[in-house]
């Protein structure tokens, strides 16, 4: 199961700034991670990326602090109920969510910040008022046969975190042909094939990333 578990509904003015937010969103094996990565490489001084807080555990490879701010329940509902977090759900037993703290750290960076949420967390950020200087960009397969193979092979979930993907996928890819996903999203990048992925994507923020070189 997956709810939306709470969202802020102020955005604190100290850290208001002309730099955009672009929030990411699609389902586990699209290639998301692949993509965010190649862009941060290629503009290190013109992104960063917000560091998501998760109870799962982590997999194999992945670093705290790097992939996710890996924590304990308690202490995840604990910055929850002290109203830390700009988005939070939770997926499969475990809580995902974005701390302000994050976002404001790359901000005051002078860098354009980049999320990488779940598709709840996605509309939750949206509904933020006053509104974000927010783009919304969902990454998907072709597919749900092709993200199944990928997810396969990747060798990270158990038979019932598999069929539950999917099933998520299932639901985010058909919300993102509705009317209401039409609007809400900025931009949507089907991700077969990883070069001509990254070259939209780029093609995409690179308008920013030019803005914000004139204003250093």
């Amino acid at each position: 199961s997956y709810k939306l578990a709470g969202h802020l509904d102020i955005w604190y003015s100290h850290i208001m700034t002309d730099l955009p937010i672009y929030v990411f969103t699609g389902p586990s094996g699209a290639g998301k991670s692949t993509l965010l990565q190649m862009l941060l490489e290629k503009f290190p001084n013109s992104f960063g990326f917000s560091v998501s807080h998760t109870t799962r555990k982590p997999r194999p490879g992945e670093r705290d602090g790097v992939d996710y701010h890996f924590t304990d329940r308690d202490s995840f509902l604990s910055e929850v109920f002290q109203r830390n977090f700009l988005e939070y759900a939770e997926f499969a037993g475990n809580f995902y969510g974005t701390s302000r703290l994050a976002v404001e750290s790359v901000l005051n960076a002078g860098r354009i910040c980049i999320l990488d949420v779940e598709i709840q967390g996605v509309k939750s950020i949206h509904a933020i008022q006053p509104p974000l200087n927010a783009q919304y960009i969902l990454i998907r397969p072709s597919s749900i046969s092709e993200l199944e193979k990928r997810l396969r092979g990747r060798g990270t979930e158990t038979e019932e975190t598999l069929s539950k993907r999917l099933a998520r996928a299932r639901e985010d890819i058909t919300f993102s042909e509705t009317e209401e996903g039409q609007k809400l999203f900025t931009k949507i990048i089907i991700n077969d094939d990883l070069n001509t992925g990254y070259k939209e994507l780029e093609n995409f923020v690179l308008p920013a990333v030019k803005c914000t070189k004139c204003a250093l």
